[in-house]
């Protein structure tokens, strides 16, 4: 039994008669008659009583009927469904993200674009380190992921460069360290420090070792390890000591801790969204290239604050 059999049945069952439902499916009436009688010889029973001038539902023809139209409704419906997944309209995308990436920037307006723009989507949010991440990634539990520490390249995943992010120190306000202009990292050398664990990138934890050794910080007092941002924040608002954090943990440190730039350390951390090359939802296809013009309208504005702001220290200079 094919779907063409219920929908020949169904509009000679509405009709009543051969001719006038033939001409409704634009099908030859002979046609029509021999895909019935497929269907009656298949049920083994017949669904209308011939009559001199059309046809008529029989007692089973007409329950038949009934079924017959809920099943090409539940077809049709199928089909407007599975096509607003094809077209990235609905279904499920579940990103991960890190939780110093979503207090500002790209991340929660992507978020914020996605619930707007896919209201029939569900949009999975899975808080986690970026390790966890990449790994829920390759193995299909997530679908892409905000992450820190991304290969240049990887020959399962994809990225889209979403941001470049900068270390800055995180000290307790009234800390004498504070009350520098110009913040080195000699400057820190006797300075407690609650640092940041190795496990999530063992590169770039050396890069910074390396980068602090440079710089005169040549052996950090670290008095405490801090599993993530809110941690270090955290111990630093308790006076413990003073710890690494990302320029972005200003948005929401506690009122007891400042953020400072170090004008001689230099360590960027790109922040990418990443994903299986395989993967090949519509849904993720249409949040990707959402975030890749979030991103070039920040970069583009970015370069304009610099812009004005180098040509007001140039008027300033001036004067």
């Amino acid at each position: 039994m094919e779907l063409r059999h219920l929908r020949y049945f169904v509009a000679i069952g509405e009709q009543q008669h051969y001719g006038r439902a033939a001409r409704r499916l634009r099908v030859a009436q002979p046609a029509l008659s021999r895909q019935i009688q497929d269907l009656e010889e298949e049920l083994g029973f017949t669904l209308f009583d011939r009559l001199p001038r059309g046809v008529k539902l029989n007692s089973a023809g007409k329950l038949f009927l009934e079924d017959a139209r809920r099943i090409l409704q539940e077809v049709a419906d199928a089909a407007t469904r599975a096509g607003r997944v094809a077209r990235g309209l609905s279904g499920t995308l579940r990103v991960g993200f890190t939780e110093n990436s979503c207090w500002r920037g790209v991340v929660p307006e992507s978020f914020r674009r996605f619930r707007e723009l896919q209201p029939d989507a569900e949009l999975q949010l899975r808080p986690s380190a970026s390790v966890e991440q990449i790994e829920a990634i390759r193995s299909g539990r997530l679908d892409a992921g905000f992450v820190n520490f991304m290969p240049k390249s990887d020959p399962d995943l994809d990225q889209l460069l979403v941001a470049v992010q900068h270390i800055e120190l995180a000290a307790p306000k009234g800390h004498p360290l504070t009350r520098l202009k110009r913040l080195r990292l000699r400057d820190l050398a006797d300075a407690p420090f609650i640092w940041f664990p190795r496990w999530p990138s063992p590169a770039f934890y050396d890069r910074m070792i390396h980068e602090c050794y440079r710089g005169g910080l040549k052996s950090p007092r670290i008095v405490q390890e801090g599993v993530n941002e809110a941690a270090i924040l955290s111990l630093v608002s308790s006076g413990l000591g003073v710890g690494w954090v990302l320029g972005t943990a200003r948005w929401r440190c506690p009122d007891t801790v400042a953020v400072l730039p170090v004008l001689d350390l230099n360590m960027p951390l790109t922040l990418a969204l990443a994903w299986r090359r395989d993967n090949t939802s519509p849904l993720l296809a249409s949040f990707a290239g959402d975030i890749r013009r979030l991103a070039e309208v920040r970069a583009v504005s970015g370069r304009g604050l610099r812009s004005r702001a180098a040509v007001s220290r140039a008027h300033r200079s001036d004067a």
